[in-house]
């Protein structure tokens, strides 16, 4: 036994963090979405037209559709779309390629395991990386949209209050709220701009964004614009609706916080056990290794061990 499984860990966490890098260095700041103004207002004030502006979005937008057919890209599409990543689908097949030659140099010039194990190790590695830091992006975009959706949403409630219509409601809230959110409606602004109904657009919007908030304020929308109302006083209470259910997610969230954690120990601290073992002592299994039963219980150790992490995240996983 040797370091070995340390070596990969560490070099796993390199390639994660180097993709945010690559990602960064490509696209610069304009993708992040700390950034204050939205996206979209940042192409307008670049001197873009809005017909313009707004095909560059919708491409990004769309683009990651056509490739869920792609055996490797297939599961990742989803993600990338929600995520909005601005990488093509070729350039995340570059980006795969481009790390998996990485972790494999990187293996034959730290470690002594053999070609296969090289080859299995970098193609998972590669894959498996872009594949966590897709679903972290997508986590954290709808994370911000769902936290942004309430003060939208009231803000379109004293937009309409002073007598503006719909459209323009939906125009001051793309001209004011940050990304992700201030990107969306800002599209779904030119769109409308473009001949496209606003119901239309909110479909097409809730499709992409998985966030339940959205499918709520849509069909409000709807039922107004088919039957009539007052849709001021109908967004109101779905704000307060929104809020109460943002809390009580929060709170949620903080009460099973502890039991997670205590999950993600109980599943993870016998493996990082049995590897600080075997570095620092190699020979501390020489006695047992070499029975017949030992294989078998290690086996059984770690299906009990997988078993416990799906029974931790039942536990844990509250439907609200």
């Amino acid at each position: 036994m040797s370091a070995e499984p340390l070596i990969y860990a560490a070099i796993f966490v390199a390639v994660f963090f180097l993709i945010e890098g690559i990602y960064l260095a490509v696209f610069g700041k304009s993708v992040r979405l700390e950034s204050k103004v939205n996206r979209r207002l940042q192409l307008l004030e670049q001197g873009g037209t809005r017909e313009s502006v707004m095909e560059t979005l919708r491409k990004e937008r769309e683009q990651h559709k056509e490739s869920r057919g792609i055996p490797i890209l297939g599961l990742m599409a989803k993600k990338a779309a929600i995520a909005n990543i601005a990488f093509s689908p070729s350039a995340l097949i570059g980006m795969m390629a481009l790390l998996i030659v990485l972790v494999f140099l990187t293996l034959t010039i730290t470690t002594q395991s053999g070609m296969f194990m090289r080859v299995i190790v970098s193609l998972g590695m590669g894959i498996g990386s872009v594949y966590l830091w897709l679903n972290s992006k997508a986590k954290k975009r709808m994370a911000l949209f769902q936290e942004q959706l309430p003060d939208a949403v009231e803000l379109m409630v004293r937009s309409l209050r002073v007598g503006h219509p719909l459209a323009s409601a939906v125009n001051i809230v793309a001209q004011e709220m940050p990304d992700p959110l201030g990107t969306e409606f800002g599209i779904l602004v030119d769109e409308n701009n473009f001949g496209a109904e606003i119901v239309d657009s909110l479909k097409q919007m809730t499709e992409r964004v998985e966030v339940q908030d959205l499918r709520f304020l849509t069909v409000a929308v709807a039922i107004q614009t088919q039957s009539g109302g007052n849709l001021a006083e109908i967004l109101e209470g779905l704000s307060k609706v929104i809020r109460a259910r943002f809390k009580l997610f929060r709170r949620v969230n903080a009460i099973t916080a502890e039991a997670k954690w205590s999950g993600w120990f109980l599943s993870f601290f016998p493996v990082a056990a049995m590897i600080a073992i075997n570095v620092l002592q190699p020979n501390y299994y020489d006695k047992v290794k070499d029975t017949d039963i030992f294989l078998p219980m290690v086996i059984v150790v770690f299906v009990l061990l997988f078993i416990n992490m799906i029974f931790m995240r039942m536990m844990v996983n509250i439907k609200v």
